[in-house]
């Protein structure tokens, strides 16, 4: 069956087959973002204390309080 063709019908063929399969694993990783996770960063304390703000678990009083306390 693959008489004639030497490297590049048989082992070369396996080569290609590899690298598009790992090509599409990748393609389909990075667009889901299933590697992206180590890329996500943890927030800071003013990005917390901001969110509760926004939120309305905190009034502005003690907002101004906790953010004076964290930019000291």
């Amino acid at each position: 069956m693959w008489e004639g063709h030497g490297f590049i019908g048989g082992g070369f063929m396996w080569l290609i087959w590899i690298v598009l399969i790992i090509a599409v694993v990748w393609g389909i990783s990075a667009a889901t973002g299933g590697a992206g996770q180590s890329q996500r960063r943890d927030k800071t304390a003013l990005e917390i204390l901001e969110e509760r703000y926004a939120r309305g678990e905190i009034d502005n009083k003690e907002f101004e309080e906790r953010k004076r306390e964290l930019l000291r």
